[in-house]
């Protein structure tokens, strides 16, 4: 674990992989619940988690470097589900990379359970991990020069649904109606760093 105080008031905090920083964005927010952490906001990244509106730095370092993070516990509240059609322009790719057919795809995808890691990009934007290692797969050699929204997409280790229409370089696997962001609701987003979430089959795959 590495520190690094970012003006007065905030502490970056960098461990060595995804799943520490879910670890640790956990643990942040669990001590703060219980009163035993002071800060504003803690915002967790791939391998970073930022605290921002903490009174001393310097001491919450020497603190946090006695922790013991316990690994990320299994979360029992509801998933959010999204719907999805698996009809993505990169699926049968992405097929041929995992070793599948087409169909196989919505299957695995969808009986995955996956957690929001961070958020990022575009507002409502997560970043969702959960898939095993083995389905990895690289971003297009040549990104999209807009990609529609409510594109379910792969890259890496992640899973993601575009919230708008953007510039993107992920493979494209499915569609889904749900709206990611609505600033007229509270909150806007819909996904939310450590909120479940699965992904449902909807017609045709």
């Amino acid at each position: 674990m590495r520190t690094l105080a970012v003006g007065d008031h905030a502490l970056l905090v960098e461990v060595g992989s995804g799943e520490e920083a879910q670890a640790l964005h956990a643990e942040l927010l669990r001590r703060r619940a219980e009163g035993d952490l002071s800060a504003g906001e803690i915002v967790p990244a791939a391998r970073t988690v930022l605290l921002d509106g903490v009174p001393d730095p310097a001491r919450l370092a020497e603190r946090l470097g006695g922790w013991t993070i316990p690994p990320l516990a299994a979360r029992a509240d509801t998933a959010v589900e999204i719907p999805v059609r698996y009809d993505g322009p990169d699926l049968a790719e992405v097929a041929a990379l995992w070793k599948v057919p087409p169909g196989k795809v919505a299957e695995i995808h969808g009986a995955t359970a996956f957690r929001v890691a961070f958020c990022g990009f575009a507002p409502g934007f997560g970043y969702l991990t959960g898939l095993p290692s083995r389905y990895d797969v690289p971003r297009r050699a040549t990104p999209r020069t807009a990609v529609p929204a409510g594109s379910v997409a792969l890259a890496g280790p992640y899973t993601g649904v575009y919230p708008r229409s953007s510039p993107g370089g992920w493979q494209l696997i499915g569609t889904t109606d749900a709206v990611l962001w609505d600033h007229r609701r509270e909150p806007a987003a819909l996904l939310a760093p450590g909120t479940r979430v699965r992904f449902v089959p909807a017609g045709p795959s």
